[in-house]
C-alpha cells in the first residue's frame, strides 16, 4: 500500500478505536447493571441500522464528482477535526478534565441502577434504548469517516478494514478484562485523530477547490506533522500560562 492508503487505514483505525471504547463503556455499564438480554439486542439493532446506512449511502458517494466530494468532505472534516483537536488541546493543557472511562462507567451504571429494576424475563426498554443510543451515535462517527475517507480514496473496503480492525481489537481486549478500558490512551488517541482529521480536511479542501499541493500526496505527511507540531505547541503554551496564572493567584 502507498502512503495515502496507510494513512487511510490508520485514520479509520484510530477514530474507530476511540468511538468503540466509548460505546463499549456504555454497553458494559448497561449490561452489568440491567442485564445482557435487552442490551445485546440493542447492540445488534444498532449495528444493523449502521450497516443499512452504509449500504444505502456508500454507493451514492462514488457517483459524486471527485473535486466536489473532496471540497465537501474536506470542509466537514476540517470542522469535525477542529472540534476534536480543540477538546484535545484543552485537555492536554489542563483547561478541561481528561476523558475518564472509569468515571463514565460509574456514571452510566449509577443512572441505570436509579431506574426501576427490570424483570429478567421481560424486555427492558430502558436498557435497550440506552445501549442502542450509545452504539448508534458513536457508530455514526465511524460510518462518516469510513464512507468519506473511502469514497475519496476510491476504496471504502480499505477504510472499513481499518474500522473493523479497531472494533475487533477493542472488543477482544474488553472481553478479556471485562472492565472499562481505562488504560487505553484515549486522550492521546483523540489528540492524534484530531490532528489527522484536520490535516485531511485541509488537504482535501484545497484540492477540491481546484488547487494543487506541491508533491501531490507527498504534501499530506508534511501537513500532518505541521498540524501536530502547532497543536502540541499550543497545548504547551496554554499549560504554561495556566500554571503561571495559578502561581500568581496563590
Amino acid at each position: 500500500m502507498n502512503a495515502g492508503a496507510w494513512a487511510l487505514v490508520l485514520s479509520s483505525f484510530l477514530a474507530s478505536a476511540v468511538e468503540t471504547v466509548e460505546a463499549f463503556t456504555i454497553v458494559l455499564a448497561v449490561g452489568l447493571t440491567r442485564g445482557w438480554r435487552s442490551t445485546v439486542l440493542a447492540v445488534a439493532a444498532a449495528l444493523t441500522a449502521l450497516a443499512v446506512l452504509v449500504i444505502a449511502v456508500g454507493p451514492s458517494l462514488t457517483a459524486i464528482p471527485l473535486n466536489v466530494l473532496r471540497l465537501a468532505v474536506g470542509g466537514l472534516l476540517l470542522v469535525f477535526g477542529l472540534q476534536w483537536l480543540r477538546k484535545a488541546i484543552l485537555r492536554a493543557s489542563g483547561y478541561k478534565a481528561l476523558h475518564d472511562e472509569v468515571a463514565i462507567f460509574a456514571r452510566e451504571a449509577a443512572e441505570a441502577r436509579a431506574e426501576p429494576p427490570a424483570d429478567p424475563r421481560a424486555f427492558d426498554h430502558y436498557a435497550f434504548s440506552l445501549a442502542f443510543k450509545g452504539v448508534f451515535l458513536e457508530g455514526l462517527e465511524v460510518v462518516f469517516i469510513v464512507l468519506t475517507f473511502g469514497a475519496i480514496h476510491g476504496s471504502i473496503p480499505l477504510a472499513a478494514l481499518g474500522a473493523a480492525a479497531a472494533v475487533v481489537a477493542v472488543l477482544v481486549v474488553g472481553f478479556i478484562v471485562r472492565a472499562p478500558l481505562s488504560r487505553v490512551p484515549e486522550n492521546t488517541l483523540k489528540f492524534t485523530v484530531g490532528v489527522l482529521l484536520t490535516s485531511f480536511g485541509i488537504f482535501w479542501g484545497v484540492e477540491g477547490a481546484g488547487a494543487s499541493w506541491p508533491g501531490n500526496d507527498a504534501a499530506l505527511p508534511v501537513i500532518i506533522v505541521t498540524t501536530a507540531v502547532l497543536s502540541v505547541g499550543t497545548a504547551s503554551v496554554m499549560r504554561q500560562r495556566k500554571a503561571l496564572v495559578q502561581v500568581v493567584a496563590s
